[in-house]
């Protein structure tokens, strides 16, 4: 966020946390009068947990921004009811960021989608091959070249940097679909999608589902390598403090799951955990929460 907020002149406030902590978020914002932020959705998620274990601290927010993962309505309406402001979520990658966005002072925001592709950006979605898909196809994101904010190549790694390209289109490795309004729909990373049964099932719609259970404060969904189904969707839930987890719990999240999606969507497997692993950037770490579902499933062996 650095240099889009300087190029206008607006200060940058940055600060390094050993870890995130939400009370330690909520000092530093009421103290130097933070007016914008930007923050991935476990953090605000992190803040929303904070926020109720807490006095309402003094902030002066106009605009919270996020992207990075899948946001659900869930957190959306948790904004507008704290705080009344809108999630402006964000989309982009190192490579070519902040090319898509729900700016709510521009346009309305669409359930579940990631947004519209920002002015002076041309997006699509796309085959392997870069041939644009039909509107309501699932395949990658990608965005065309030339582009003011993408990136030249990777350090001297040019089979790296012909490998993102395809006819003329930026791969993101990021699978969505654009609908008939032209809002762009994050499915999941392409190597976080979960193939299970046959069916290719991206994890944001499973952790949403669990999200708005009133017993849920975090919730992430893996596929965990499986002999009869190539892979078993696998849910990682972070209880409210006072809940204790149980087999009922866990019977009744699958259930939610089954009946509010779809039956091939449902969780085979529940873990209540403490935390769940993060990466540097603030996202979940989902290659550790493969493994741990791993040596799990080795353990019940």
């Amino acid at each position: 966020m650095l240099l889009p907020a300087w190029h206008p002149g607006i200060p940058v406030l940055a600060h390094r946390f050993r870890k995130f902590d939400a009370a330690a978020a909520f000092g530093l914002m009421t103290r130097h009068r933070v007016r914008n932020v930007f923050m991935p959705p476990t953090a605000l998620k992190q803040l929303r947990e904070g926020l109720a274990a807490s006095a309402s601290p003094k902030l002066a927010l106009r605009s919270i921004a996020s992207g990075g993962e899948t946001i659900g309505e869930e957190l959306v309406a948790w904004s507008r009811e704290t705080f009344g402001i809108e999630i402006n979520e964000l989309y982009g990658q190192t490579e070519c960021n902040m090319v898509a966005s729900s700016c709510a002072a521009l346009f309305q925001r669409a359930a579940g989608a990631i947004g519209k592709p920002v002015a002076g950006h041309v997006l699509a979605v796309v085959d392997a091959s870069g041939t644009p898909l039909p509107v309501g196809t699932t395949g990658q994101i990608a965005i065309a070249k030339p582009d003011a904010v993408m990136f030249l190549r990777y350090w001297n790694q040019p089979e790296a940097t012909a490998a993102e390209f395809a006819a003329g289109f930026l791969l993101t490795g990021d699978t969505g679909f654009q609908d008939p309004q032209g809002y762009i729909h994050f499915v999941g990373r392409a190597n976080d999608l979960i193939t299970s049964g046959g069916y290719r099932i991206g994890p944001g719609p499973i952790e949403n589902c669990l999200l708005k259970h009133p017993c849920v404060a975090f919730a992430a969904a893996v596929g965990v390598p499986d002999a009869a189904r190539t892979e078993k969707v696998t849910a990682f839930v972070v209880l409210r403090p006072g809940i204790q987890p149980s087999d009922a719990l866990a019977a009744e999240l699958q259930d939610r799951v089954r009946q509010r999606l779809s039956a091939h969507e449902y969780p085979r497997a529940v873990h209540f955990v403490d935390a769940l692993p993060m990466t540097v950037t603030g996202k979940i770490n989902r290659k550790a929460l493969r493994q741990q579902g791993l040596a799990a499933a080795h353990r019940v062996v």
